[in-house]
């Protein structure tokens, strides 16, 4: 497999590196148990002669890399914050880069990115009507750039056509993994061994969900109020006299900033308290689910597995 690896100045230098190093993990696993799967055939590749990784460190760069690429690999920049980040995109680079991205895509290549990356690919305009993932904390600032984008940043690996986007930062790893798979679910499961990779299927787990909603006054009176109903039960009537908004126009916020309507951060936020209490307290299962608001356990099991893709006894045992 063709894969190019298309780095800009300021790369995520471990972005850059899990990316190359689970693909040259796979190349020898491929040696070393004889199994019948092409070698990736990997070139880093840039729209500048020269590039530098966020950390100073010059990336040794294979021109313009495959010029019919299988696969096409966007790493992060790094940039973390929305204003650095703003700036970095108006860059004459990025621009550049959106081009040869679609010159690629033209090609029916895969066009995969990670973290931050996706910014570069959704810049490109290749993520228009496509969903995608990035990384959670920037969510509202990707809905707001790129509102033609259907957006699930809850997902690790979003799978759209051609294209696959994975959340944050680790998440690169998580997507060179989705590349190997697509050539052999076998390699993949043998370079995660090796290289002592978890399944994470959700990075909503990991979502620091109190940074995004302070990013907005409705939203935040939102999240006072709910806290304090989780057992009494949702109603929106009652959620936008509290925030002192309509109806429409709370359910327009949660969306902006959250991605998800008033219900469905409701039951989020249930999901959350009731996490918190099977790490920290004794009671059972019913006894959670009682107190968060549901009227047996097994909903509350059912929601568990939906949301985070765990059981109870994988949470209880995670403390």
């Amino acid at each position: 497999m063709k894969i190019n690896v298309l780095v800009l100045d300021d790369v995520f230098d471990l972005g850059l590196s899990a990316v190359l190093d689970a693909f040259q993990t796979a190349n020898e696993l491929i040696g070393m148990s004889e199994l019948a799967v092409p070698r990736f055939e990997v070139k880093i590749a840039a729209v500048r002669k020269a590039v530098k990784t966020s950390q100073g460190l010059t990336v040794p760069v294979n021109g313009t890399g495959w010029r019919s690429p299988d696969c096409v690999v966007v790493p992060a920049i790094g940039f973390k914050m929305p204003g650095p980040l703003e700036n970095a995109l108006s860059r004459p680079d990025m621009k550049d880069a959106g081009a040869t991205l679609r010159q690629w895509a033209r090609r029916d290549t895969t066009m995969t990115a990670a973290c931050i990356g996706t910014f570069v690919m959704a810049e490109s305009g290749l993520l228009d009507y496509q969903r995608a993932t990035t990384t959670w904390w920037l969510s509202p600032m990707f809905r707001q750039r790129y509102p033609n984008v259907s957006l699930d940043e809850s997902n690790m690996i979003v799978h759209s056509g051609r294209f696959v986007t994975a959340g944050a930062a680790l998440s690169h790893m998580d997507l060179a993994l989705w590349i190997i798979r697509s050539a052999s679910p076998q390699l993949a499961s043998l370079t995660a061994k090796y290289l002592i990779v978890d399944t994470r299927p959700a990075q909503s787990a990991y979502a620091l969900t109190d940074h995004l909603v302070h990013s907005d006054a409705i939203v935040q009176r939102f999240e006072d109020w709910a806290r304090k109903r989780l057992k009494q039960g949702f109603s929106l009537d009652d959620a936008a006299r509290a925030v002192g908004s309509s109806k429409r126009t709370l359910a327009r916020r949660m969306q902006a900033v959250l991605g998800k309507s008033p219900l469905s951060y409701f039951q989020t936020l249930r999901v959350e308290r009731a996490v918190h209490l099977l790490k920290t307290s004794s009671a059972s299962v019913d006894e959670i689910a009682e107190r968060v608001g549901y009227t047996e356990g097994s909903i509350l099991r059912m929601l568990l597995r939906r949301r985070l893709g765990v059981g109870i006894k994988e949470i209880r045992r995670s403390t």
